[in-house]
């Protein structure tokens, strides 16, 4: 049989093109043997006590804590991410676990209401089984930070991964085999795309949780809202980090070197436009052109390297069309901008300058290693420029006007606002954007209850 994308997912090693491992696509009847498991493990989770569902998050924890290196290795073959990184999503990962195992329950208690005598109170039901459509950038993260409020809550996760992360996919399911989660509470598959229509239609799939491209993100809301499903999307970003005049210029450059290039660029709520007062711009410029060109890319095994390959070949192609686009439209390469020669995917750190709204980088979402300056006249002007984006994921503020920063923080468009840092999703705090950026939210009590039915009980009500 010919092995194409057609036919198979595959899994090629960005960092030298072998061929790691080919599955193929779920049929028909491997989908709906899938729909039978997850509606009778839902039926049986659904009626388990908060508690128990706790304490099997931490079983998770440990679960995934014992194979910590085999997922970090596994993250880092399949899709590039430097070593170091990987190891730090994985424990980021098992700490997830803990968090929700420990704060969870009482998110999940009965709230009262202002109805007299309190004869009305709000209780969270489980909702059903949520199908997952996940990503590649975070193969482990994007899983589990959904996941897990969605079993805590008492719903099935059905997964959908993405094709060149199957290693990953399969090692996690192993990861909640390990902890003892019952057969059918979790499930994966490696569907198509006509796959994941069938089962958005599907009766026994409650609602749908995407994080991935505008595009996908349509497609499948689209089809959610044709089946009357819920859908929260997690989508694009091309995060605004300005920088005014009296930031601390050395905290402002550590930060944007890490909010940029962490993960090789490779993240929706990574910061993208840098919009810099002009009585600050050339100082900033030059010190983060120099702390970009003294980062370390290679082979992402190697802990030295902060840099990695890019995820997929197809991918750099299209940043480096981005870049030769806006290079073409006036903006002025200050460092990198060529693809790599040689059998591994590398893109350099790369940085645009004199980049206006009308550009290429400005207007589309850059996933890579590519930072693009634009200059604002003052903070006003920084603030229009930010919301000049049909994104709307985070963005970043550096000042030292606490007050200035507030004000600004309430007329940004967008998700999550961070002052005087860089956007990094935590369990404490809720995750999601506005405008095509998506809607509906992940982590913190607000992602645990987007997929709970919230119900009214009421007493004695005549």
């Amino acid at each position: 049989m010919t092995i194409t994308p057609a036919t198979h997912a595959i899994s090629i090693n960005p960092a030298t093109g072998e061929q790691l491992s080919v599955l193929p696509w779920a049929g028909a009847d491997d989908i709906e043997n899938a729909l039978q498991l997850v509606a009778a493990g839902f039926r049986d989770w659904r009626e388990t006590n908060i508690d128990y569902r706790a304490e099997k998050l931490r079983d998770i924890g440990k679960a995934l804590r014992a194979r910590s290196e085999e997922m970090a290795q596994m993250i880092t073959r399949e899709m590039g991410k430097p070593i170091n990184q990987a190891r730090a999503e994985v424990a980021k990962s098992a700490n997830l676990c803990d968090w929700y195992a420990e704060h969870g329950p009482a998110m999940l208690k009965a709230e009262p209401t202002l109805v007299e005598n309190q004869q009305a109170v709000i209780e969270y039901r489980p909702l059903g089984t949520i199908l997952a459509i996940m990503p590649w950038n975070f193969p482990l993260w994007q899983v589990m930070r959904g996941a897990v409020p969605i079993i805590l809550a008492g719903n099935g996760y059905l997964l959908k991964h993405a094709p060149n992360v199957m290693g990953c996919a399969q090692l996690i399911a192993q990861v909640f085999k390990d902890a003892g989660i019952p057969q059918g509470v979790y499930g994966w598959l490696n569907a198509h795309n006509d796959g994941v229509s069938q089962m958005i239609k599907d009766s026994r799939i409650a609602a749908v949780t995407v994080t991935g491209s505008v595009r996908a993100g349509a497609a499948i809301g689209a089809q959610a809202g044709a089946a009357l499903k819920k859908c929260v999307l997690e989508l694009g970003g091309s995060d605004p980090f300005i920088v005014l005049n009296d930031a601390d210029l050395e905290l402002a450059v550590k930060a944007a070197i890490a909010g940029r290039y962490q993960n090789t660029g490779q993240v929706c709520a990574a910061a993208k436009r840098f919009i810099i007062e002009e009585g600050i711009a050339s100082a900033f410029t030059e010190r983060f052109v120099a702390a970009a060109a003294a980062l370390k890319m290679g082979d992402p095994h190697d802990e030295d390297n902060a840099l990695g390959p890019m995820a997929r070949f197809d991918l750099r192609d299209k940043l480096h069309h981005q870049v030769e686009k806006t290079l073409a439209q006036g903006a002025r390469l200050l460092l990198g901008g060529e693809k790599m020669a040689g059998a591994g995917n590398y893109y350099p750190p790369t940085v645009l300058a004199n980049v206006t709204p009308e550009m290429t980088v400005f207007r589309e979402e850059v996933f890579g290693p590519v930072a693009a300056i634009t200059i604002a006249k003052d903070a006003e002007h920084a603030l229009e420029l930010a919301n000049d984006s049909e994104f709307g994921l985070s963005a970043t503020i550096f000042t030292t006007d606490e007050t200035q920063a507030r004000q600004m923080a309430a007329r940004l468009e967008c998700g999550g606002v961070f002052i005087n840092g860089y956007c990094a999703s935590d369990a404490r705090v809720a995750f999601g954007g506005v405008k095509k950026s998506g809607f509906g939210r992940e982590l913190s009590h607000f992602g645990l209850h987007e997929f709970c039915n919230i119900q009214t009980v009421w007493k004695d009500r005549i």
